[in-house]
């Protein structure tokens, strides 16, 4: 009997990982998180756009960027955790939860520093296809971690979107995009590995965060120690570049307009993130190149390709695959069960709980960041 109920539950979990069910795939929840996804995109072209100008004018001070980014945090979102009271107050915080705040600010702010000096180093068409491992960085972390578990047909949605991001590659190739000789490839290449790991670190962190805490902890905590850690590097390397900049109105639009993109970017990425999971999120903002293609084409008078178009479409159908099929949790074993493992659907486009029903795994590994 009992060997009977083992084997229905085998049966069970077979069925679940491996059949196909009737998802509705174009909802309205599914539409909001593609249309949230795009705008990250858009906020992150910002950046670009004005990363290349300022470039073009001699500027190349990508801590002092991040610096006024995490400020803007700092005195936005850790001002409301000082007006708080009890154990959400910032002191509190910080004596019960300080480390793992600590390390999540390091991979923010260290993953954006070596991403941009990889540029000095190796080529964009290198870059845009190594920094394409943060996917599979997020999904193994999220695997052991956060106890995520994939369908095949989100591996198969992950190779669409990276399919997409090789034709806009090639499209690069073909318009000329492709910058000289770079003067140490392989110093640039590991920069941009490293990178893909500190962002999933980052990411796998602060999808836990704001999915069991708060998006307010998680913007505050990142102010209050990307500030000092930017500040800290600021000094370090880059007081000579600060001071050789001429600033003027142009340039300090430049700045400004920097730091709103990225601070609304970061403002609005908890949002879609817990709408969605980490994972989701970058997929999503793999067609950030593109629109700072588009913008390129009126702004830089780049050449035109309709591979660029092609790519677009293709990785935005990448990730809707990702978002309509639901990924799981598994559930521990239970003594007046069948004696077999369980598995809990969690949807891409919504992963969080409801609220009445507690969530029984221990994210161990996150817990201790």
């Amino acid at each position: 009997m009992e060997l009977d109920q083992r084997k229905d539950g085998l049966c069970g979990k077979l069925k679940t990982s491996c059949s196909f069910k009737r998802y509705r795939v174009f909802t309205w929840q599914l539409l909001k998180t593609i249309l949230l996804g795009q705008v990250l995109s858009i906020l992150i072209c910002g950046t670009a756009v004005s990363c290349e100008y300022l470039a073009g004018a001699g500027v190349e001070t990508p801590m002092l960027q991040s610096f006024l980014n995490y400020a803007l945090l700092l005195i936005v979102y850790t001002s409301m955790l000082v007006s708080r009271e009890g154990d959400t107050n910032i002191v509190q915080i910080v004596k019960k939860k300080w480390g793992r705040y600590l390390l999540m600010a390091v991979a923010d702010v260290e993953a954006n520093y070596t991403v941009v000096k990889a540029y000095q180093f190796t080529t964009l068409t290198s870059i845009q296809l190594l920094d394409c491992s943060v996917i599979l960085v997020l999904m193994l972390l999220s695997w052991f971690f956060l106890k995520t578990r994939y369908r095949p047909v989100h591996f198969a949605a992950v190779t669409v979107c990276l399919l997409g991001v090789g034709a806009m590659v090639g499209a690069d190739l073909l318009a000329g995009r492709e910058p000289g000789t770079a003067s140490d490839v392989v110093l640039g290449d590991c920069l941009v590995l490293v990178s893909a790991v500190l962002y999933g670190v980052s990411n796998v962190g602060q999808e836990y965060t704001v999915k069991q805490l708060s998006r307010v902890e998680y913007l505050g905590m990142m102010g209050f120690f990307g500030t000092i850690i930017s500040g800290l590097q600021l000094a370090a390397l880059e007081t000579s570049a600060v001071s050789r900049i001429k600033w003027d109105v142009f340039t300090s639009v430049l700045f400004a307009s920097y730091a709103l993109c990225m601070f609304s970017l970061y403002s609005l990425m908890p949002v879609v993130m817990k709408m969605t999971s980490a994972t989701a999120v970058n997929l999503s903002l793999l067609t950030a190149d593109l629109f700072s293609l588009f913008c390129g084409l009126f702004l830089f008078h780049y050449k035109f390709s309709t591979l660029y178009i092609f790519s677009f479409v293709i990785i935005t159908v990448g990730f809707i695959m990702f978002n309509a099929v639901p990924t799981y949790l598994p559930l521990p074993l239970d003594d007046d069960a069948d004696g077999y493992t369980a598995e809990l659907t969690v949807s891409s486009s919504d992963r969080l709980l409801p609220p009445d029903h507690v969530r029984t795994e221990t994210v161990t590994a996150a817990s201790a960041l």
